[in-house]
């Protein structure tokens, strides 16, 4: 079996995220606790306890999620201790803030950095979106080539997140966005919806975010991966210090080639995908992408528990 562990984004957090990890792992707990010490504030008390509309504020949502997939991690480790070399991935990946989370797993950032650095990366993209508000729209059922192709029409709009075949999301100008979803509606799109967010996440109207998050990038200590991480942008493993710097930058402003990541994982000899962190929305997505790999979400100490307890299902 070969493994591969990644990373969610934002959208997967929710009020109460690691709350059981804490309570049950200790391991889980020192990076649960860490995280306030680093960040100078509760940010276990916003996870555990809410309010949901300041945790999900991008802000917040970028460091609660890196530590409660990093807390996942540390509880996987600690309940299977003498699995770690079946549990020793091949390679990681992250979705868009994930990618964060696979760089801190893969031994390329340090936890304390990577939770300064998400943090700044929230600001930034927090105060872009204040400066060009945006839109983003999810588009099911439609192919790559015909999206591509209304984005193009319609301008100032292109296609920020490769999830899964017939699940694309676009990200843009506001009314760009509506002209999009109406011409996709007409295309045939089986469902064409206007999210609830004001950041335009993976376009071009992050550009000045990626200005004011360059000297965070430039000034945090980075080593090469332990094991290939992969890029969000081109679906192939980061090199070396220098691409990842560009990665973070990039990544801002280009699309999340989600589903090349994943078949280009499957294509190198991956047969299972580890899913740490809050919910299972990428489990969900690998389930479309891949052809025989599977995902199994370990986020929560019932699903690590089961996981842990069960070693013929992850034999080396």
């Amino acid at each position: 079996m070969t493994i591969a562990w990644v990373f969610p984004g934002q959208g997967s957090q929710y009020v109460g995220m690691a709350r059981d990890l804490y309570e049950t792992f200790s391991a889980a707990r020192e990076i649960i606790d860490s995280a306030d010490t680093v960040l100078g504030f509760p940010l276990s008390q916003l996870m555990f306890q809410g309010p949901e509309a300041d945790l999900t504020d991008t802000l917040n949502a970028q460091p609660a999620l890196l530590t409660h997939s990093i807390a996942a991690l540390a509880a996987l480790r600690q309940a299977a201790p003498e699995h770690a070399a079946a549990l020793t991935p091949a390679m990681c990946a992250g979705h868009s803030l994930g990618e964060y989370s696979a760089l801190v797993a893969a031994g390329a950032l340090a936890f304390a950095d990577g939770l300064k650095l998400v943090r700044a990366r929230g600001a930034a993209m927090q105060r872009a979106g204040e400066q060009q508000p945006g839109a983003m729209a999810a588009i099911l059922g439609l192919d790559d080539a015909r999206l591509s192709q209304i984005c193009e029409q319609v301008g100032a709009v292109q296609v920020a997140n490769y999830n899964a075949p017939g699940q694309l999301v676009i990200s843009g100008e506001k009314a760009s966005i509506e002209r999009a979803v109406d011409q996709a509606k007409q295309a045939g799109a089986k469902r064409a919806i206007v999210l609830a967010v004001s950041i335009a996440s993976h376009s071009k109207l992050m550009r000045p975010a990626v200005e004011e998050y360059r000297a965070a990038v430039m000034a945090t200590p980075l080593t090469a991966p332990r094991v290939p991480v992969i890029s969000n942008i081109t679906a192939q493993p980061l090199p070396d210090v220098q691409a990842i710097r560009s990665e973070m930058l990039a990544q801002l402003t280009s699309s999340v080639q989600w589903v090349k990541s994943i078949a280009w994982m499957e294509a190198s000899g991956v047969s299972e995908f580890l899913e740490l962190g809050p919910k299972d929305v990428l489990t969900g997505l690998n389930k479309r992408i891949t052809r025989h790999a599977v995902t199994r979400p370990l986020g929560t100490v019932e699903t690590i528990t089961r996981y842990t307890t069960q070693p013929q299902e992850h034999a080396a």
